[in-house]
This record gives C-alpha cells, structure tokens and sequence, in this order.
C-alpha cells in the first residue's frame, strides 16, 4: 500500500469519526490502488460502501441515513485492517464481508464458491416475461457453485422440485447453507460430480447452466479479484468450450420432451457458434450484451446428436 494511503488510514484511526470520512478515505485508496471491480459492485464506491456498511451490521443500501453517524476509533482500525486485506490480498468485498446480493437476494459468499452474479438470473426473468419457458416442474442447476441461481429459480418456480450440482464438494456444502437460508432444502437435491453425471437416468424440464467457459487467453488477463475466485469455476480450456461440448451432446437423453436449457457463455459467443455452428439456439438479451446467454430446446439438441 502507498505510504500516502497508510497516513490516511492512520488519520481514520486516531480518533472517533463520521461514517462518511471513513467513506471517502477508503474510496480515496481504492482509486488511487486501482483496484477491479465487477463482482458484485460497479466501482470504488460502491465496493467502499459495502465494505464498511455491512462490517457495521449496517444495511448496505442506507448509507444516506447512517453518513453522519459518529463510529468510535475502536471500529475504524477494524476496518481499516479490512480496508488494506481488500488492498493488498486483492480480496473481493464479498469474500471479506461473507455475502453477496443478486437481483434483491443476499446470499452467503465465500472462496469455495463463484461470487453471485450471473447473467442467468436476469435472462430467466426476461424468458418468463416473454413467455418463452413454461414454468417447470422439475429444475436442474448445472455448475451451481453457491446455490444462488437455484434459489432464484425456487423463487420464480415454487412448486418446482430443485437439483443442483458441482464438480466441488466445497461448493456444494455453500450452496447448502443458501439453501437452508431461504427455507428450499426440503424441495432441493444436491449432487457432487462432473457435468450430467451425477443424474443418470433422471430427465429435466429446465436446465440452468453457468458453466465455466472463460477462454485461456481471457483467463490470463483476468485481474486480481477475480483470480481469488475458484479457477475451476472460470477456466473453460483454450476456446471457453471445454464443458459445454460433452455437456450439449448429452443434455437432449436429461431433458424431458419439451425441455429447454438456459445456458450462460458470457464474452465468448464466437467460440460458441465456432464450436457449434448448426446449433438453433435463441439469444437471450441481458444488461451486459445481446449474445451472452442462449435458450435451446430439446428438439435443437438432439439435431447435434
């Protein structure tokens, strides 16, 4: 850390202040360490809000109504050692504070799991809008890391049995915990294991997949913050399709006979129309771009067979 930005936390920590100076301090070192963002906050203010907000047990989308607010020396240098962790460890906001938001959800977040904030949960909303899935009976969430993207779907879709799984049996024992935390584990199963192998003989009206399908030459340029994340979760092989090949070849025998999957390829949808050229597929518009997540039907499927 810079010895400027030292003297700043120094400055934080000598007496009792606003929540609001201990704000601009951090924002100031954020900026000024050129730190990435993306996982959950959009830039140093945001990430700098969260960080001493819910550190103290405040909520994070008050910040208004606390901003004055006189916080004793004591809990600053408390922070500030959270502060120089999100510095010089690189840490996301999320593995420091231990929760993540997605679309209105909080969710516990730590490293055995991606951070929540995938694209699926914004297209499935869009799909259901415009009535492009019919609400499923039975719904399967492929690479479900922390269970966020199941529990939004329990969310859309109450009466839907839920099954999850992943490679990682760490993952999986958060995911479990974000179960229990939204009262789903009664109507969810989850399996360890790679791909569609832990659901044998078993068939799905919906998959959800966010698999990991970032690209070798992606993968290294990818900052800090997100290095910190589990690489197995991210790292897709040279072109981003290292899952998604085995996985689309074997989806249409898991798939009931109207099924659909709803699958996430992020900034690699020239890899993806490379790897699968005749593949019918309906694009999804989210936020982030209009080739970032793909609606593909059964009947689509079973043509690459």
């Amino acid at each position: 850390m810079q010895k400027r930005n030292q003297q700043r936390l120094a400055w934080l920590c000598q007496t009792d202040r606003r929540l609001i100076d201990g704000l601009r301090v951090a924002v100031s070192i954020f900026e000024s360490e050129r730190l990435s963002f993306g996982q959950g906050t959009a830039d140093a203010h945001e990430d700098a809000a969260w960080l001493l907000l819910c550190s103290l047990d405040l909520p994070r989308d008050r910040l208004d109504d606390y901003h004055d607010s006189l916080i004793p020396a004591s809990e600053w240098r408390v922070l500030s050692r959270l502060i120089r962790k999100r510095v010089d460890q690189r840490l996301p906001v999320s593995y420091l504070t231990g929760e993540a938001w997605l679309a209105g959800l909080r969710f516990r977040s730590d490293q055995r799991g991606l951070i929540p904030r995938s694209l699926l949960v914004e297209a499935l909303s869009f799909c259901l809008n415009e009535a492009l899935i019919d609400p499923p009976s039975t719904v399967l969430d492929l690479c479900t890391g922390s269970g966020s993207i199941l529990i939004h779907a329990g969310h859309h879709f109450p009466n839907a049995a839920l099954f999850g799984s992943d490679l990682s049996p760490e993952a999986l024992e958060l995911a479990k915990l974000n179960l229990d935390d939204h009262g789903m584990s009664a109507r969810a199963t989850l399996k360890q294991g790679a791909g569609l192998e832990p659901w044998s003989g078993m068939q799905f009206d919906l998959m959800l997949c966010n698999p990991p399908y970032v690209s070798d030459s992606r993968m290294q340029t990818l900052p800090a913050e997100f290095r910190a994340e589990p690489s197995a979760a991210l790292d897709g092989g040279r072109d981003g399709m290292d899952f998604c090949r085995p996985f689309l070849f074997q989806a249409q025998a898991r798939l009931h006979e109207q099924g659909q999957v709803l699958l996430e390829i992020g900034h690699e949808a020239s890899h993806f129309d490379a790897a699968f050229p005749k593949l019918e597929k309906t694009w999804i518009p989210v936020h982030a771009g209009e080739t970032m997540v793909a609606l593909i039907s059964r009947k689509a499927l079973m043509r690459l067979a």
